[in-house]
């Protein structure tokens, strides 16, 4: 199974940004949908946002006009950017994406997860 990285984690304040992102860890492949999730510490995991490359982006509801979900036009690379971040905004950020390569076809993958910090 193809394995996906996410990068762009890390501390920031109540306010700040951050721009997470997603890759496959292989030479040869296409994302053709993309899910980023979350999960706060003693809580369920939840869907933040989801696009495909021929729809348009859904969000939860706690982060609509604050996240932007996207994938780039080689189809390599998921992206969210997350502005004016909130402390409940803090969680492990999960990347879930279709990914086809020429020898396992298309299958889901996820991610191992990014932490994301929010100061007060």
């Amino acid at each position: 199974q193809v394995q996906l990285v996410e990068s762009g984690g890390g501390l920031v304040q109540a306010g700040g940004s951050l721009r997470l992102s997603c890759t496959a860890a292989t030479s040869d492949f296409l994302i053709s949908v993309a899910e980023w999730y979350r999960q706060a510490p003693g809580k369920q995991r939840e869907m933040v946002a989801t696009v495909t490359i021929k729809s348009s982006p859904n969000y939860a509801d706690s982060v609509k006009g604050r996240f932007t979900i996207s994938i780039d036009s080689a189809r390599k690379t998921v992206y969210l950017q997350m502005d004016n971040l909130k402390p409940e905004d803090a969680a492990v950020y999960y990347c879930y994406a279709n990914v086809w390569t020429p020898s396992t076809g298309s299958a889901y993958c996820w991610g191992q997860g990014t932490q994301v910090t929010v100061s007060s």
